[in-house]
């Protein structure tokens, strides 16, 4: 089993882009599993894990309703924002600047065959991260992603997540809001859940900015430990 990770931040690029680029490399993680089953072969499956801030966007998943988007394409343009159906699970979702989004493209072959535990494992990635700048996160019941004060009237989350997975091979991932423009999740109920706030981490601390590379070293370093995998740094391929 390969346990190798290897990771790409590249930067601030718009959704599309990424999206054919994580599309490329989870098709090619799922046709050498095909290669290897056909032809009897034992070659290693690749595991990526792309770092990337997106200029904003909004997305609904395969099972989301349209109606949690609050305005339309029109006004969206306004604020400077795109719109796209994804085949992710999960509702709809917002993506922007300040907010660091993570995109593991893992042959779960390598790692573990269950998906509950992939996604409770990056629900604890990011509940370890936030607790190293003292905040007490958790998950929330039949809630996917990350909250503060869970159970409470001041419930709020900090972490979307949703996932898609086809022979064990995941693409799409989770959104964490570090210095991110709270005003865009107006626009929306976010991953149609009502009466539910959001918040950032840098609100969350009084900061006007929480350095977004420092969290990115905490996340790495708590995803490397929950999943034993190795980081392997490389230069981007978008």
């Amino acid at each position: 089993m390969n346990k190798k990770v290897a990771l790409q931040d590249i930067g601030f690029k718009g959704y599309k882009e990424t999206w054919d680029y994580q599309e490329l490399l989870f098709q090619q993680t799922v046709d050498l599993k095909i290669k290897n089953r056909r032809e009897e072969t034992l070659l290693e499956t690749p595991n990526h894990f792309l770092f990337v801030e997106h200029p904003h966007v909004y997305t609904l998943g395969k099972s989301g309703d349209m109606s949690n988007l609050l305005v339309d394409e029109k006004y969206l343009e306004t604020k400077g924002a795109q719109f796209y159906k994804i085949n992710r699970g999960g509702d709809i979702t917002y993506h922007g600047p300040g907010q660091i989004v993570g995109y593991p493209i893992l042959d779960l072959d390598n790692f573990f065959t269950d998906i509950h535990k992939y996604l409770r494992l990056l629900e604890e990635m990011v509940i370890l991260t936030l607790a190293e700048y003292g905040l007490k996160a958790q998950r929330s019941k039949g809630e996917t992603g990350v909250w503060l004060d869970v159970g409470t009237p001041f419930a709020r989350k900090i972490c979307a997540m949703g996932v898609r997975a086809s022979r064990w091979v995941t693409m799409h991932g989770f959104a964490m809001n570090v210095n991110a423009d709270l005003g865009y999740f107006d626009l929306m109920i976010p991953c149609g859940i009502k009466g539910k706030a959001v918040t950032s981490l840098n609100v969350e601390l009084g900061k006007k900015e929480v350095s977004m590379a420092e969290v990115k070293e905490k996340l790495l370093k708590h995803f490397s430990q929950l999943f034993e995998a190795e980081i392997i740094k490389e230069k981007t391929g978008v």
